[in-house]
């Protein structure tokens, strides 16, 4: 593999963006002074600027406005066709400055611009422009079952929903649940991730511009256990949408629980990618390095255990491995590179600490595992793949969230489908081969929230997104995000009601 120097950056041509990154309330910036957190570039190490961060106060401060202008009905109780209106805008506002939104995006998370930032921003406007649509024709339903009425049960918003969004996709994740809340009336509190925070202030100041109203969407930046929990314990939110890690993910749900809050959790992924002898091999390895590498390796839906059959497995993982040792790392900002910076430096560590995971479980490296110091002070590490003996060991149960993939051999169907579901996260499995057969009984039997067979993630908006087991509860996506942003109320219209007996009558 060949990394490369970081001397692109020079030619780098960013947006202006403010020093210190404030909030976003009530359609005014709000910085306070009691934080100031630092924001790194991760391909050089470097702040590039400071964060605001909000204390419980502030945060308090953002769901107060939030409710006000629920309250109001300037958004809630605008008609379908003006929400329709100003949200097709933001789209194409989102569309209109994509250049400036993924190098944002680019510079906080170190992930490739040409492989994934530009195409973050590019879903968060299909996003916007799939709400706008989809409301247009989203609507209650009349029941004339029993005798005597006529039942209407009708949607309505919740309220404020608090939002936490990550930071390995930060706009197209941001702007899936703004878009899904506000379409159908709700406010909103975003918290995004403290170490991804320019590109999503940018996001939302374009969709004012658009013509959404202040207040209806509210940014709070900070650390989950600040800012995050003075979020998730408020009083005054009405329903909680949480994309993120384990430890964060199982706290915010607690909070929710504990007020009987509606709650959707989108966290960790071990999905297993299994691969069958009669497949179409070429595909199947393109997908995939594209599954376990694509944005730098930190992505829930990574096929990062790779199960291969044992009679054409010897060969696959060689030619898997010479293609990751060709693989390009550098500046993200070079669309050349294959591999930018891991996140954090802290991420970084985590990630080649799975080296000495594997080796003291008898597991073999096949290729890479270390930090690249030649590319030092920014995060980067060599892309990594084991060979892993057994499916209890570290490499093929915990999630590593980075570009590390763990290959697995199997002997028979029943065995590959076995080690598939032999972890406790339940996001994703992929399944490569070509009996019809074989493939019905796959999907039936991968314990995953989706399953994708030859091909690697292709996400249709209509259908759910979400897990089981560690990798959280319940679904976003299409209508399945529009009932989690609404309340369902029956209204029974009675006709010519007469009572059958009088209580208490003379």
């Amino acid at each position: 593999m060949a990394a490369k120097s970081d001397s692109q950056s020079s030619q780098r041509c960013l947006p202006d963006f403010p020093s210190i990154v404030p909030n976003l309330i009530d359609g005014q910036m709000v910085s306070t002074a009691a934080q100031l957190q630092p924001v790194y570039d991760p391909s050089t190490g470097h702040t590039v600027a400071e964060l605001a961060e909000a204390d419980a106060s502030t945060v308090s401060q953002a769901v107060e406005a939030a409710r006000r202008s629920f309250s109001s009905e300037i958004w809630s109780g605008a008609p379908v066709a003006e929400r329709q209106r100003v949200l097709y805008d933001c789209a194409q506002v989102i569309l209109e400055h994509g250049e400036e939104l993924a190098q944002l995006e680019t510079l906080c998370a170190g992930i490739p611009i040409a492989g994934s930032s530009r195409r973050h921003v590019e879903i968060g406007a299909g996003w916007l422009q799939y709400f706008a649509e989809r409301i247009g024709s989203w609507s209650g339903a009349v029941h004339n079952q029993a005798p005597g009425a006529t039942t209407l049960v009708i949607n309505e918003p919740r309220g404020v929903a608090a939002q936490f969004s990550p930071w390995n996709v930060p706009i197209g994740l941001a702007l899936l649940k703004v878009s899904a809340a506000i379409s159908v009336g709700n406010s909103v509190v975003l918290k995004p991730s403290e170490q991804t925070p320019l590109g999503i202030l940018r996001a939302i100041e374009l969709l004012h511009s658009a013509g959404l109203p202040p207040g209806v969407v509210n940014l709070v930046n900070g650390r989950g256990p600040v800012t995050g929990a003075a979020l998730a314990q408020s009083q005054d939110i009405d329903c909680v949408s949480f994309t993120g890690g384990g430890v964060a993910g199982r706290a915010v749900a607690q909070a929710a629980a504990a007020r009987f809050l509606p709650c959707v959790l989108e966290l960790g992924g071990k999905s297993a990618v299994v691969i069958f002898e009669d497949a179409d091999l070429d595909l199947a390895l393109e997908a995939a390095l594209l599954s376990a590498f694509g944005n730098n390796g930190q992505a829930c839906l990574a096929g990062s255990r790779i199960l291969v059959q044992a009679s054409i497995a010897d060969e696959f993982i060689d030619r898997f491995v010479a293609r990751v040792q060709r693989m390009r790392i550098g500046d993200p900002f070079d669309p050349s590179n294959d591999l930018g910076p891991m996140a954090s430096a802290s991420h970084r560590d985590y990630v080649v600490g799975f080296v000495d995971k594997l080796k003291a479980d008898g597991d073999e490296l096949l290729t890479g595992g270390r930090a690249l110091s030649e590319l030092e002070p920014g995060y980067y590490v060599e892309p990594m793949v084991a060979l892993c003996h057994d499916p209890s060991h570290s490499v093929a149960q915990q999630e590593i969230f980075g570009p590390f993939a763990t290959f697995l051999r199997f002997a028979d169907e029943k065995t590959a489908f076995r080690i598939a579901n032999s972890t406790r996260y339940g996001l994703l499995a992929y399944l490569w081969t070509r009996d019809q057969g074989r493939a019905l009984r796959g999907y039936q039997q991968l314990r995953a929230g989706s399953v994708v067979i030859n091909g690697p993630m292709l996400r249709e908006r209509n259908a759910p997104f979400g897990g089981i087991g560690d990798s959280g509860m319940g679904s976003e996506g299409g209508d399945y995000s529009l009932r989690f942003y609404s309340q369902e109320k029956t209204v029974v219209m009675a006709q010519d009601w007469q009572p059958t007996r009088r209580i208490g009558a003379t």
